[in-house]
């Protein structure tokens, strides 16, 4: 079972601003992370830059146009992510509970986890011949 945790963006965050001491929490995040590689359990992770140096992609009547970032609403933007692969959601609960605090321990904040989807779960609903396209190109 593969799981991401998601880091929700803040204004500071936004701004490209970091903490004034960010030591104590990179070094948290870097023993975290290296304790899921020990276990096995670290898939990818990675923070995110700004979403002025993003755009999205909107979709209207056929057509495709980009819009550049910023964008509003920075609580239902992302910051960063960790990608996580358990044996039991139970397991993934208490990998995401032990997340270190992203903003700093004793700031109120929340993550997010959200199960990732896998080709079986779409059994039935998906060709076989797509199916095995996927599996070729590495998908799960």
């Amino acid at each position: 079972m593969r799981f991401m945790i998601i880091v929700k963006a803040t204004p500071d965050s936004e701004a490209a601003r970091f903490p004034p001491n960010p030591e104590p929490l990179f070094q948290a995040m870097a023993a975290y992370h290296e304790e899921l590689a020990r276990a096995g359990a670290l898939l990818d992770a990675a923070g995110l830059q700004p979403s002025s140096k993003g755009w999205r992609v909107q979709y209207e009547g056929g057509k495709r146009s980009v819009v550049d970032g910023p964008f509003a609403e920075s609580k239902e933007l992302i910051a960063g992510y960790t990608l996580i692969q358990t044996r039991t959601r139970d397991e993934a609960i208490e990998w995401s509970k032990r997340f270190p605090n992203p903003i700093g321990e004793g700031v109120a904040c929340h993550i997010e986890v959200r199960q990732i989807y896998e080709l079986e779960d779409f059994a039935g609903l998906v060709a076989p011949a797509t199916q095995e396209r996927f599996e070729q190109i590495g998908l799960k």
